[in-house]
């Protein structure tokens, strides 16, 4: 059936599964769909909700320019088993604030291009948990996560007071933008909340305002996290902000314990989180499990230190239990190099572990930051020549174990393009990759 082939997007198939639908169909990929049910697709999320019925008809241009219309009866929301090139089916939106406190303005030249790019994209909300502002979404971007019935959004709020997010956000419309949550709650769409906080700037007495009147969505607004600006060396020209001191982690601790109080008694949910680093600055131990509701704020480093310890008490307890700790002594020497944030954390669990495993010897570093600067402390940051630098000389053993999170995601890449098998030429020793569970870190030692 011959359409208007400028009337559609084209959305390039990269891959079909294996016995799936689109396989049936002939689906190859290098084809483009056009839309469903005569229905323009803009992207991913267009797709996913125009493919659920149980009858759909997909519009398909082949490789050589012929169209295809396929009539498909399925089963509702069962999948075609298409993947496409690009994964949000659009291109990315780029961020048009200028936060006073984005770390991406805080960054040196010369790295690759894409740790430049700012996004704020509410459809990567939804894909990939990114926290949005709200500034660069439509009214249509708004109509269509309430119709499509999205759940939950990450929203950078930042502050509730409008003029100030206006003058944090360098965005006339920052404020207004705020409304869009209304809009949220009334469609009963699922949010969480992001609070970057500036000393000076939107803590204190501001602090506590926000947290009044986001409290006002709750059940809907599920948590929100607060979290202290990260303020690397590569600040020249940028807007004047202080780093937190000890006494300042203390009254913000105060003021979001006493909150998650009110907040419990009425709701039933502890609501507003610090993150794990106000915890380590005021020198407090962090948290128990049940006070993190589910642990909704992980990404933004709300409660991984308590999730860690306890997986790792977990797994260990549960070896004991077992009789699967090792029976002879192990002889084995190894070293964990890690950030300062979590660095007391792992030590400790550290020696716990050569505790219940005589002749297991565990030597653990912290890494300081000297790329980007001593006040960023997590070990996501860190990059290799940091790494490589201040290990050169140390006492490694047979082997050198990193947290995951200092290479990019699904690669052997470290922030500043060092390829892990550039460190093991470096260091001379081979490099082991732990992943970010308390299990992990006993199996990293123990079953390798």
């Amino acid at each position: 059936m011959a359409r208007d082939k400028e009337q559609y997007k084209k959305h390039i198939v990269k891959s079909v599964a294996e016995g799936s639908i689109a396989m049936e169909m002939e689906i190859e990929p290098g084809d483009a769909i056009l839309a469903i049910d005569n229905t323009p697709i803009e992207d991913i999320f267009d797709y996913q909700f125009l493919v659920q019925d149980d009858y759909i008809e997909v519009l398909v241009e082949k490789k050589d320019g012929e169209q295809w219309l396929l009539e498909v009866d399925k089963e509702f929301d069962e999948d075609l088993g298409i993947t496409f090139e690009s994964g949000l089916m659009d291109e990315y939106r780029h961020c048009h604030n200028k936060c006073i406190f984005c770390f991406i303005d805080q960054m040196p030249k010369g790295m690759r291009e894409t740790l430049y790019f700012k996004d704020d994209d509410s459809r990567l909300s939804f894909l990939q948990g990114n926290y949005v502002t709200l500034t660069n979404m439509s009214e249509k971007d708004v109509d269509r996560i309430c119709r499509y019935h999205l759940s939950p959004i990450n929203i950078s709020f930042q502050t509730m007071n409008p003029q100030l997010r206006c003058k944090m956000l360098n965005n006339r419309f920052a404020g207004d933008a705020l409304k869009k949550v209304d809009r949220f709650m009334e469609a009963d769409i699922q949010m969480n909340g992001q609070i970057v906080l500036c000393k000076g700037i939107n803590d204190g007495k501001e602090l506590e305002f926000s947290i009044r009147e986001m409290m006002k969505y709750i059940p809907n607004l599920q948590s929100v996290s607060v979290v202290p600006v990260g303020l690397s060396k590569y600040r020249e020209g940028l807007f004047p902000l202080e780093p937190f001191e000890k006494e300042d982690a203390e009254a913000t601790l105060e003021l979001i314990h006493r909150y998650q109080k009110e907040c419990y008694e009425k709701y039933g949910i502890h609501f507003i989180h610090a993150s794990d680093e106000w915890y380590i600055l005021a020198g407090q131990e962090v948290p128990e499990e049940e006070r993190y509701d589910g642990y909704l704020q992980l990404e933004n480093g709300v409660g991984m230190v308590r999730l860690l310890m306890n997986e790792f008490h977990e797994e260990l307890e549960q070896r004991k239990a077992d009789g699967r700790l090792p029976k002879k002594d192990l002889q084995a020497e190894y070293s964990i190099a890690t950030g300062r944030l979590i660095y007391p954390y792992i030590k400790r669990m550290a020696e716990e572990l050569m505790e219940q495993c005589p002749g297991l010897t565990l030597h653990v570093y912290e890494i300081r930051n000297d790329f980007f600067g001593e006040k960023i402390t997590v070990s996501g940051l860190l990059t290799g020549q940091d790494i490589i630098a201040q290990m050169k000389d140390r006492r490694i053993g047979t082997r050198l174990y990193l947290p995951c999170n200092v290479l990019r995601s699904g690669e052997d890449v470290f922030l500043d393009d060092l390829h892990v098998t550039d460190m093991e030429k470096a260091l001379q020793v081979p490099i082991y990759i732990v992943k970010s569970s308390g299990q992990s870190f006993v199996e990293a030692f123990l079953d390798t």
